[in-house]
């Protein structure tokens, strides 16, 4: 998760055969929001339910193949570049782009050491 800054707010580390839908709960626990900017990928109605639940709005578009499709702000999903933008930078650091820690202990370490590393700059 990355703030309205674009700065790492919160992150879980799933097995890579899981979806990140599943993380989407845990990661929003304990955190006020207001609007939730996501990609076609996390357009489910679990995840628009539990964003209507604490009172924000999914500013998520829909799959090709949901019918009807649900509409969403397409001015506002325009900021969901900042996400994209911190994967990129995070992905600079050649430890994390080629994963070398054999423990998610050390490579949960190495992204809270390099998103502090790009909050500083």
């Amino acid at each position: 998760m990355v703030d309205a800054l674009g700065n790492l707010g919160r992150f879980i580390l799933l097995p890579g055969q899981r979806h990140d839908s599943v993380g989407v709960e845990p990661v929003l626990d304990g955190i006020e929001f207001s609007a939730l900017l996501a990609d076609k990928a996390f357009d489910s109605n679990a995840i628009r339910t539990l964003i209507a639940e604490r009172g924000a709005v999914a500013v998520i578009p829909s799959k090709a193949n949901r019918s009807p499709p649900i509409p969403h702000d397409a001015e506002m999903y325009k900021w969901r570049h900042l996400v994209e933008n911190f994967f990129c930078k995070i992905k600079e650091f050649r430890r994390i782009a080629t994963r070398y820690d054999k423990t998610d202990t050390s490579f949960a370490a190495a992204i809270n050491l390099v998103a502090t590393v790009l909050a500083t700059r």
